[in-house]
């Protein structure tokens, strides 16, 4: 092992430690981390320039944009209250619409956004409904990280699968993972909800508060409403049909993004860039750059030798192998980095005789999404949901999550292994 290789290890190892720790905030660390590889010439600037994947941070912002516009109409909360009349402010009933709202919205928006846009509203039913929302946001946050598992756009992760791997479009993250991801849905909404039925009861006083609620009072701005859907649905339709078109999908989102904004006028500009999430975008850098000593001084490689040597090159294996180590990880290390890390790590693979990589790139989007669920730190929705909980009064502890979120982690992982021996091994 080369000294520049050792070199390479012991920033990146740091810099794992510090965003573990969670002493100083990750986008920090992740971006001194990238700029120490460039600083101890590991990489040069230009091959860590190259190495950053601008259409994964492309199509992160331009989501963020058409995100944040939609949100100021009121959409988000018209839903969610004109749902909640429609099962007659029934607490379970209630409980159940806001997980399959949470998990369609995971699909097509993506996680972090999606609870970001849940969580007062929950706060506003449960108070009038008198109950505690603890049962609610603990199902929301683990029905946002499997809903985002269907789409390539729904979860960081596989983003940057579809970002990196030029073949898998859109519609295949569909056709492929939104089978099993519906079986799980249905199946782990099942359980909460038999697992909260004793939690959530109210008055009939509390659920006429919730039937005279008006939802169209929600929508401040019908105009821009009509426009922000418009330029949705076209969106959504653009990354159906980006690989037909021979477009990548941050060309779209950024283009739908740009679309609403030049069809809203300057007023939003400023303010939608704002709401850009941009301390994400900069970990983002500073992770790819981070990677990218790895990959350059050989260690990715080394580490795809001793995968293959575990597995002997068995695609079953070596599937297996990725799902259950992304899941386990996934559920105490933020997902980001550690799919940042596995992506070369897997093209290495196919370079080195694993020549049908497919079950391997589904291995490492199922574990890695699901495995958020693990624990309170696994995914990036989970921490903002246990944040915004304890503003208002409300601690869901790390032990408490854990004692819900890692039986269905594991029980999700179970299936996705099923799933895919069945459909890609047998």
């Amino acid at each position: 092992m080369t000294n520049e290789s050792i070199i390479a290890i012991g920033i990146f190892l740091l810099t794992y430690a510090f965003i573990i720790s969670e002493k100083i905030h990750r986008t920090i660390v992740a971006m001194i981390g990238g700029i120490l590889m460039v600083l101890f010439g590991i990489v040069d600037q230009e091959t860590a320039l190259h190495h950053i994947d601008f259409n994964t941070l492309g199509l992160l912002t331009g989501m963020m944009i058409i995100v944040s516009i939609t949100a100021e109409t009121g959409l988000f909360k018209y839903i969610a209250i004109w749902s909640a009349k429609k099962v007659k402010g029934r607490p379970i009933a209630i409980l159940v619409v806001l997980s399959v709202i949470t998990a369609v919205g995971s699909a097509f928006l993506d996680n972090v956004t999606t609870v970001l846009l849940m969580v007062p509203v929950t706060f506003s039913i449960t108070r009038q409904l008198n109950i505690s929302p603890i049962p609610f946001l603990i199902t929301e946050v683990l029905m946002s990280n499997i809903g985002g598992t269907a789409t390539m756009i729904g979860d960081p992760p596989n983003i940057m699968i579809g970002s990196a791997v030029k073949e898998l479009s859109f519609m295949d993250f569909i056709t492929n993972l939104a089978p099993v991801i519906l079986i799980i849905t249905i199946l782990i909404i099942a359980i909460l909800v038999f697992n909260y039925r004793k939690n959530i009861h109210t008055t009939e006083e509390a659920r006429k508060r919730i039937m005279a609620l008006n939802e169209k009072d929600e929508i401040t701005n019908k105009p821009l409403m009509i426009k922000s859907i418009i330029v949705m649905v076209l969106t959504i339709a653009g990354f159906f049909l980006h690989q037909m078109a021979g477009v990548e999908s941050a060309t779209v989102a950024l283009a739908g993004a740009f679309l609403l904004l030049l069809l809203t006028g300057e007023n939003y500009l400023e303010r939608s860039l704002s709401k850009v999430e941009w301390t994400t975008i900069f970990f983002f850098i500073g992770l790819f750059v981070l990677v990218s000593g790895l990959v350059e001084t050989g260690v990715i490689k080394k580490l795809a030798e001793e995968a293959i040597k575990l597995t002997g090159g068995n695609l079953t294996a070596s599937s297996f192998l990725i799902l259950w180590l992304s899941a386990i990880a996934s559920a105490f290390v933020d997902n980001i980095p550690f799919v940042a890390t596995m992506i070369p790590l897997i093209q290495q693979m196919g370079e080195m005789g694993i020549n049908n990589l497919e079950p391997l790139w589904w291995s490492l989007a199922l574990g890695a999404c699901l495995g958020g669920n693990g624990t309170l730190i696994g995914a990036s929705a989970n921490v903002i949901v246990a944040g915004l909980a304890g503003k208002e009064g409300y601690k869901i502890s790390f032990l408490k999550f854990m004692a819900i979120g890692l039986p269905i982690m594991l029980l999700s992982t179970a299936i996705s292994m099923f799933y895919i021996y069945l459909r890609y091994l047998l």
